[in-house]
């Protein structure tokens, strides 16, 4: 049980005990560095249920707590605000409590607890992943992994967008002027060599285009009739009735794709549970849309297209079936939802990691799936980020502006190895011992650079800006990290020693640490329940800052006493552990050395 926690029992006990009357809740915020406290009770709330002067009742909570509960050391009432001061003894008992837990923060699954499903990545096979897949990938790996340490059972998923006129294209560009090259011939990765065909094929479409316009033709009516999209089109029609020689073709393309993302997922350090493919699931949904058609969920209009009216939710009406019988995206995204439960029973909701453009639709998805009956629709989350932009301006995959996910990663290793030289830190490291470093600063850099904005907001991201080992960086976390390994390297401490309670009186930074360590859990909480990585690596870096402030400030290994070397030795070790696991479910390694 956390401070907080423990205070409001003893809060609400004092209020019964005096006034004779039963608190809902008791409110608290941090003691304000003017005053003594390490924890400060908001009375003002309290005035609605307890009569009198807010000063007179913080005092006489003040008073109670201080005769009746050990914990309570001292405190203050200022206005309508009472500060406690809490004893040493009690952060010292709640240190020896996790002080040998390496997996302090994190919860074990409930078997009663249903599980939650985290989509992400969900690419398409024309092209590379990109700065955008990035965010998401980063995004919905971390979420899952809070999830899991929250103490949810979670299963990773992903739809890979593998059919469509974006595949023909590649495929088309590749038949016409690909003469026969592969992966292997060309040395490139598969789903590199897929993409260059996506961007041949637009170069090639606009100048027929561009040809068509100079003979007499409207810009819309040249866009619909160039020769290659209409052949691309046919190549389309050719795949969805099964022709042979079109399958065999969107197989081998594919098959390059699905060995590059394995590569680049693989450098990112993401990995998924269980995979999903559109052309197995574009077909889904149809059977629930005669099943609304009955419940009156749906409605069939007079050309025999079926809609859904949300105008009464303040939406608007929504395709689920065109009028030649065929499906559009919504009905697609209805049948795979459902299938994910028919397929994963124990699942009780599922989050949708996709970019905030689709807001609306996740909006309308869930809402239909809610009005077909599914108990479970009350419990899917869209998890909605912004854009990332470069510097140099917004990406586009089809002219070949994008910033490509394999290159980042390359510069962000070659940045911090700049950096790092410069800095002259790794004298005594072998070659290869660089390089994983590099790649390890590089990959933190970038993933804590991206996952402590909010989800919700756009980014501007600076890869130098990222590398920094001063300041609100993942290198800055990383080196505080590998700095308590070098003190614990130092250190002759070579076993656990339970520290006796009344044997130490905290120093004000020893006291702060601990104080920032006990939230941790509750951190790990609220990141679960906000679907929010920004959270935990704020926690991080306020702890490592709380660290170095409690390291310029005392001495460890030279500290006066023993027991007071041995706590500070541990105290030490603890911070570092907690950095380790915060920094490991947002999917970042930390270096023992730097």
């Amino acid at each position: 049980m956390n401070l907080q926690e423990t205070l409001t029992a003893h809060v609400k006990q004092a209020v019964s005990t005096i006034f004779n009357i039963n608190l809902e809740s008791v409110e608290f915020q941090a003691t304000r560095k003017e005053f003594i406290g390490d924890i400060t009770v908001v009375v003002f709330p309290m005035l609605r249920f307890v009569k009198g002067n807010p000063v007179q009742i913080g005092e006489k909570i003040g008073e109670y707590l201080v005769e009746n509960i050990n914990e309570v050391k001292s405190f203050n009432v200022v206005k309508g605000f009472l500060n406690i001061e809490i004893t040493d003894s009690f952060y010292v008992d709640f240190f020896n409590t996790i002080k040998d837990n390496n997996s302090f923060g994190y919860l074990k699954p409930s078997k009663e607890d249903k599980a939650i499903m985290v989509e992400y990545s969900s690419p398409n096979t024309n092209k590379p992943l990109h700065l955008g897949h990035i965010r998401n990938n980063l995004l919905g790996f971390s979420v899952a992994e809070i999830l899991k340490a929250s103490g949810k059972k979670v299963y990773k998923t992903q739809i890979i967008n593998d059919r469509g006129i974006h595949i023909c294209k590649s495929m088309l560009a590749w038949k016409l002027s690909g003469n026969g090259e592969t992966p292997e011939s060309t040395g490139l990765k598969g789903d590199k060599l897929v993409g260059n065909y996506y961007v041949k094929f637009d170069q090639e479409y606009k100048k027929e285009i561009q040809e068509l316009v100079k003979n007499g033709s409207t810009e819309e009516d040249a866009k619909k009739n160039a020769p290659l999209l209409l052949e691309a089109q046919k190549m389309l029609q050719k795949w969805e009735a099964g022709d042979k020689e079109t399958v065999v073709l969107w197989k081998k393309m594919n098959g390059w794709v699905y060995d590059g993302f394995d590569i680049t997922y693989k450098n990112l350090g993401v990995d998924f549970d269980t995979l999903y493919y559109e052309s197995n699931t574009y077909l889904l949904g149809k059977e629930f849309v005669e099943e609304g058609l009955k419940k009156g969920v749906f409605v069939k209009e007079e050309d025999g297209s079926v809609w859904c009216d949300l105008t009464d939710d303040g939406l608007d009406k929504k395709i689920v079936q065109r009028a030649d019988g065929t499906a559009v995206y919504m009905t697609q995204d209805i049948g795979t939802a459902i299938q994910r439960i028919k397929d994963f029973p124990d699942v009780g909701g599922m989050v949708y990691t996709v970019g905030n453009e689709q807001d609306y639709h996740f909006q309308v998805l869930f809402l239909i799936l809610k009005k077909l009956g599914f108990e479970w629709a009350d419990n899917l989350y869209h998890l909605s980020y912004g854009m990332v932009d470069l510097p140099s301006g917004k990406m586009k995959s089809r002219e070949g502006t994008v910033v490509d996910a394999d290159d980042l990663i390359n510069e962000m290793a070659a940045t911090a190895e700049e950096i790092s030289e410069e800095l002259g830190k790794l004298d005594g490291y072998s070659e290869a011992e660089k390089k994983e470093l590099y790649k390890t600063i590089g990959l933190g850099a970038l993933k804590y650079y991206i996952l402590k904005v909010d989800p919700k907001k756009r980014i501007l991201f600076d890869p130098k800006d990222s590398i920094d080992f001063q300041g609100n960086t993942g290198p800055f976390i990383q080196y505080t990290y590998a700095r308590i390994q070098a003190i614990l390297r130092k250190s002759d401490l070579t076993k656990d020693v339970t520290i006796n309670s009344t044997d130490l009186e905290l120093h004000p930074k020893e006291k702060e640490l601990l104080k920032q360590l006990q939230l941790f859990p509750e951190v790990i909480q609220n990141a679960a329940e906000n679907h929010s990585p920004a959270l935990i690596a704020n926690f991080t870096y306020d702890l490592v800052k709380g660290f170095n402030s409690f390291y310029q400030n005392v001495s460890i290994l030279g500290a006066e006493t023993e027991p007071k070397k041995v706590f500070r030795v541990q105290l030490s070790k603890t911070v570092a552990q907690t950095i380790k696991n915060s920094f490991s479910v947002l999917g970042i390694q930390v270096p023992e050395r730097m």
